[in-house]
């Protein structure tokens, strides 16, 4: 724009100086004393002070008509000398409630750099954004870039719902490990890792001043602090005891699964009855029946036992590390497990959508604005989880984070391929059985193998089954088994699928599972991950379930 008025008022000269010739002789003279205020003064300052500068009158002098157009475009050149541009895309993202305000921050300096408009949408916790994926993602209504955990990428890359990533020169700026728990077993790396998760050992200091180095260590320490009355148990494991007592099976050689010579890992290789493992199983039997251990496995009483001195040692991750501050117990965290065994390493990142208009341009967002500093810093400082990105991880003060990204130097990255969907209830449920005493060691894991297997090659294949909290009463080894035979549902000539059980008075929750696991589910919506279906039984009852496929939805009657 100003070029352009720069020209206008160049002819605007000339013209002046012609009519100031024909006035007589003199003429030369007025004509040379014009051009400066003409050329510099008008445009100069009418650009610093376009309200109040009266520029436009040198240049109406010579003549009344013709002035009137420039000193319209010399007042009006602020409103168009920086026109407003709309931008050419839009990048949207879907994050979670607490790395939502972060990323909001970055789109003005997006949209200056790239004339790209940023938008953030906000959906709640990060399990919430995959189904929501699943459904909007091929239709073409979904984000360009979405947060999530690295072990849902089997499930997605069999769906074609993210896409490679290449980090170019940032890639060494990442733990190493954070990028094989994002490396698929086609080679591809699919997400941009800023955060992971493992437990970590956390000690009384009361009670024990240095950490234990081997398992049977933390059961004599627990022996002579149970002697002495100051304990209850040496140790306690939360819910989910594949996960939260994977330490000491991996200290036993146990293992999920193995690994072919490339490094991926090998679904045909199932070592729940590894002998690394049921001697992982027996030792945690052994520990239960000496009345070291509890036989349930449940968070709330985990963390209280430890928040409250009555046992030394717990397996909690960071998540917990809130309420064992808040709960005033004396505790650090070792830097490594007894007997170097490893936890699960779960990894948080951003992954891109395949179906984006804008792929390349969510990976240059990605390399240039996350992987940096200053946002990689904030992600960690809300997220109360060790740093995926070096520079911060090294620069962490805070000794618990650091002691458990020590400890989990080690960590298994949680299986990404989608087999591993089989493997949690069938574990958990057979380390259940054995600390309880009804099966085993060897028995209970050779079963939760065999079960892992059938359903890796689909024998469970169109089982209707309803898990929830009543499968212990009829028959299963533990609640929430999506492939326990005992609430196995058996279709009718109507096409519909019935199931009829005795259970005493209470309240319960259960979901429809489909095919032995939990990869397709329906809750009392019809949905798929909807929400459990609840009922309740004033007195001991005969129940009768009825589930029709078209709907997805359950019909209960009682007797």
């Amino acid at each position: 724009m100003k070029k352009k008025h720069f020209v206008t008022l160049f002819f605007i000269l000339i013209f002046m100086t012609v009519l100031v010739a024909c006035g007589g002789a003199d003429s030369e003279t007025p004509a040379v004393d014009v051009e400066e205020p003409v050329v510099e003064a008008p445009v100069d300052e009418a650009v610093e002070e376009p309200a109040d500068e009266p520029a436009a009158e040198p240049v109406e002098a010579p003549t009344d008509e013709p002035m009137a157009e420039p000193t319209e475009e010399a007042v009006a050149e602020p409103e168009t000398e920086e026109p407003a541009v709309e931008p050419v895309a839009t990048l949207t993202i879907w994050a979670d409630d607490t790395r939502t305000p972060i990323l909001l921050d970055l789109a003005d300096d997006f949209l200056a750099e790239y004339n790209v408009a940023l938008v953030v949408e906000d959906l709640g916790v990060v399990q919430d954004i995959r189904s929501q994926v699943i459904i909007a993602a091929p239709a073409g209504e979904g984000p360009d870039i979405y947060i999530g955990v690295h072990d849902w990428l089997g499930a997605l890359i069999e769906s074609g719902l993210v896409a490679p990533i290449e980090l170019g020169d940032v890639e060494d700026q990442f733990v190493q490990s954070t990028l094989d728990a994002f490396t698929y077993t086609d080679g591809n790396l699919y997400g941009l890792p800023y955060a992971s998760e493992n437990l970590g050992f956390f000690y009384n200091t009361d009670l024990v001043s240095e950490p234990p180095t081997t398992w049977d260590e933390v059961l004599q320490i627990g022996r002579d602090l149970q002697g002495e009355g100051l304990v209850e148990y040496a140790t306690a494991v939360s819910t989910g005891p594949l996960y939260n007592a994977l330490p000491i099976q991996t200290a036993f050689g146990g293992y999920i699964f193995g690994r072919d010579d490339s490094g991926a890992w090998n679904a045909d290789d199932v070592g729940l009855d590894s002998a690394g493992e049921i001697d992982a199983v027996a030792w945690m039997t052994a520990a239960v029946e000496e009345g070291l251990m509890p036989e349930t496995f449940d968070y709330e009483t985990a963390h209280s036992l430890f928040e409250t001195g009555q046992i030394p040692f717990l397996m909690a991750g960071p998540w917990a590390l809130d309420r064992i501050r808040a709960s005033g117990v004396p505790y650090a965290v070792a830097e490594s497990f007894p007997d170097n065994g490893a936890p699960f390493l779960g990894v948080q990142g951003f992954m891109i959508n395949p179906f984006s208009d804008n792929v390349l341009l969510a990976q240059a967002f990605l390399t240039e604005f996350v992987a940096t500093q200053d946002v990689m810093q904030k992600l960690y400082e809300t997220g109360l989880r060790p740093s995926a990105y070096i520079p911060v991880l090294e620069a962490t003060d805070d000794p618990d984070l650091r002691a458990m990204g020590l400890a989990g130097a080690n960590a298994m990255p949680m299986p990404n391929i989608p087999e591993m969907g089989s493997v949690w209830s069938a574990a958990d449920n057979g380390i259940t059985l054995a600390v309880t005493g009804e099966q085993t060691a060897e028995e209970a894991m050779s079963d939760a193998a065999e079960q892992v297997r059938a359903l890796i090659r689909g024998a469970l294949a169109g089982m209707v089954n309803l898990p929830g909290t009543f499968q212990d009463q009829v028959g299963c080894g533990a609640q929430w088994d999506p492939a326990c035979q005992a609430t196995g549902m058996a279709e009718g000539d109507d096409g519909l699928y019935t199931l009829v059980v005795d259970l005493a008075a209470g309240d319960y929750e259960f979901k429809v599972a489909l095919d032995g696991d939990w990869t397709t589910n329906y809750g009392s919506d019809g949905a798929q991950d909807g929400p459990n279906y609840t009922f309740s039984l004033a007195s001991d009852s005969t129940v009768t379930f009825t589930y029709d496929p078209d709907t997805h939805l359950i019909d209960i009657a009682t007797e």
